[in-house]
């Protein structure tokens, strides 16, 4: 694969039906991926620097989980592109916005977006993750 087609996905279609109210951020409702021959599933990522510390911020951690799925990615000679879902999970109400807007700044070069869901729940195995964040891709 040449550096031309790295994160390039033609086989990835937003999907927003004009009958329904928009997106609340950069991303879609749906999304179809025709003829993938490569899925990649990523692990939930924490916001877990590699020297193993952990910021307080839920935008530090979202972006430490963001850095983290493109180096998976990468692995698999993906890119932002290539995601078709998105599932964050957050441990307060109070941290949607500021993840919404880590994510939507995360996809911002991305012309067709993945669908996304966003849950809050009580907590992760630490009680200082704030975030977690897994998608899958598809080439």
């Amino acid at each position: 694969m040449n550096d031309s087609t790295f994160g390039k996905n033609p086989k990835l279609k937003s999907l927003n039906p004009q009958k329904i109210a928009a997106p609340f951020g950069r991303y879609a409702h749906g999304a179809r991926i025709s003829d993938f021959t490569s899925p990649v599933q990523t692990s939930g990522q924490l916001g877990i620097a590699a020297d193993g510390s952990i910021p307080a911020s839920v935008k530090r951690q979202a972006d430490i989980c963001f850095a983290n799925i493109d180096a998976i990615l990468a692995e698999s000679e993906m890119g932002r592109e290539d995601i078709f879902h998105i599932t964050a999970f957050v441990t307060d109400r109070q941290y949607m916005a500021e993840y919404m807007a880590v994510r939507d700044a995360y996809l911002a070069d991305v012309k067709e977006l993945p669908a996304s869901t966003l849950l809050i729940v009580t907590g992760f195995t630490r009680p200082e993750f704030k975030v977690e964040i897994q998608v899958t891709a598809a080439r």
